[in-house]
């Protein structure tokens, strides 16, 4: 089973940048991750407080892996959180 993360980031007013920034570092080292199979970041073009995440991995255990990984906890929980607004999280699977 393909296990899906769908995250809605909104940064704080005057942190968009910061958030960017943080996106940019994340992604090269959460894609080389073993079980990550698709982790794509995206920004709206109405709001540039607003981002969407789309992740794939092979599992919820490959998840759990990349919530727990060093990249993770410096530029996500130590970076990104902080200057966030808000935070949704979603979790799918995909269908055949």
């Amino acid at each position: 089973m393909v296990y899906v993360v769908v995250a809605l980031w909104k940064a704080k007013e005057g942190q968009e940048e910061t958030i960017a920034r943080v996106i940019e570092k994340m992604t090269p080292p959460s894609r080389q991750e073993p079980g990550v199979l698709m982790y794509q970041a995206h920004r709206s073009l109405s709001d540039p407080r607003l981002f969407f995440l789309y992740e794939q991995y092979v599992d919820e255990a490959a998840y759990q892996s990349h919530m727990e990984s060093s990249h993770a906890r410096q530029y996500a929980w130590s970076e990104g959180i902080p200057n966030l607004e808000s935070r949704e999280r979603f979790f799918y699977e995909v269908l055949n």
